[in-house]
């Protein structure tokens, strides 16, 4: 139960705070009797001795690693929505991230809404927990368990996760930059042309069409992710 409470608390659809505390650890709960019975014999280990809390710790580590590599998927859109706010005008416009609890621009927000529903939708979350209950196969809950490439697997990951972000945006990106090159071309030819009452409406309006237009190809890069977080979470527990 420690571990997969740990996985769940790390998680960003479960581990929302919009999500209740008390739904979690029901949840939790629930997925290890569901879970338990299917599992080799587990040696029986005093909780509170010093191998029990090693043990423990270990399980916690476990369980927020796993979490932690779908927290960079989602990571990697609000890193995705900031860079076209910022190109497109809009990175003023903030709103409050339920599944973080911070300030994030609201292209970030909409990506994250897109990436919860497409997450939810193809039955990510059922995956996610068969992965979590073949862990406790490939790491059993014993002293000597530990995967040896933890740190390096997250590590590598993030590199995952810009490129990600960079995909997601740079189309949307560079079609705005297009628009701010045509915009100082008009600027030299017609310098009484108040740029700035003219170059943010237009900026802005064409970021959201750009947007639109390039939703159909965020969908593949999105299950790419979510693909290779899935590969990145056994091969942690190598």
């Amino acid at each position: 139960m420690i571990r997969i409470t740990a996985m769940l608390v790390a998680t960003p659809v479960f581990g929302a705070p919009s999500f209740p505390i008390r739904a979690r650890i029901l949840l939790g709960l629930l997925l290890t009797l569901l879970i338990y019975p299917s599992l080799p014999p587990i040696p029986e280990i005093d909780p509170l001795s010093a191998e029990g809390i090693l043990v423990g710790v270990r399980q916690v580590i476990i369980g927020l690693a796993m979490g932690f590599i779908w927290h960079m998927v989602f990571g990697a859109l609000v890193i995705a929505g900031q860079s076209i706010a910022m190109s497109m005008g809009l990175g003023f416009a903030s709103s409050l991230d339920p599944q973080n609890g911070v300030q994030v621009p609201v292209v970030s927000q909409y990506f994250l809404i897109f990436a919860t529903l497409v997450f939810l939708a193809m039955d990510a979350h059922l995956v996610l927990i068969r992965i979590l209950a073949e862990s406790f196969e490939l790491l059993p809950v014993v002293v000597e368990a530990w995967p040896q490439n933890l740190f390096v697997t997250l590590a590598l990951w993030g590199s995952h996760m810009f490129v990600g972000a960079l995909l997601m945006a740079l189309p949307a990106m560079a079609a705005v930059l297009l628009v701010n090159l045509a915009f100082g071309v008009v600027t030299r030819a017609a310098p009484q042309l108040n740029i700035f009452a003219v170059g943010f409406p237009v900026t802005i309006l064409a970021g959201f069409i750009l947007m639109l237009l390039s939703m159909p190809a965020m969908l593949p890069i999105l299950s790419e992710l979510f693909s290779r977080a899935f590969e990145t979470m056994q091969q942690m527990m190598l």
